[in-house]
């Protein structure tokens, strides 16, 4: 048997599921990063959105836990959270239970720039269904939304 017998893997054509899944990856990221620049809230970084937006949707919490959940150092969340307070969009409060720890809330300031970056994003998501795809597209755009639904739930 000679090598030319079997395909070698590394080389072999990607099955269609690849090309999807690395299309969809790729889609993705591009229309996550078009709907952040639609949203730029002054000098609020993707990092703050994402902290603010946690504090809107869960309530508040620690910086162990809110570093834990966007998956960085506490080090880099008190940097974070540091640059939301200077802004007043989130305050501080002795933790209920435990006197060492601090617990961080959003503000009214903080729910009102998080509600204005929701709305820009939506405003351009919207404008671009609407200009660039017909009836039969927003259908096939619906189900698609539909399938993705159902790709992320646990």
């Amino acid at each position: 048997m000679t090598t030319h017998d079997h395909p070698d893997p590394a080389t072999a054509a990607p099955r269609a599921e690849e090309r999807i899944a690395g299309d969809l990856a790729v889609v993705v990221t591009q229309l996550m990063r078009r709907m952040r620049a639609a949203s730029s809230q002054g000098a609020l970084t993707p990092s703050q959105r994402a902290v603010l937006s946690r504090l809107c949707n869960e309530g508040p919490n620690t910086t162990a836990a809110l570093a834990r959940a966007e998956l960085v150092r506490p080090q880099s969340m008190r940097v974070i959270l540091a640059a939301l307070e200077e802004q007043a969009l989130v305050e501080r409060a002795p933790h209920p239970t435990d006197g060492r720890q601090v617990v961080f809330s959003i503000t009214e300031e903080g729910r009102q720039a998080i509600t204005s970056v929701r709305q820009a994003k939506q405003s351009w998501l919207l404008d671009a269904i609407d200009i660039r795809l017909d009836a039969d597209e927003r259908r096939t755009l619906a189900e698609a939304t539909d399938l993705l639904r159902r790709l992320v739930q646990e």
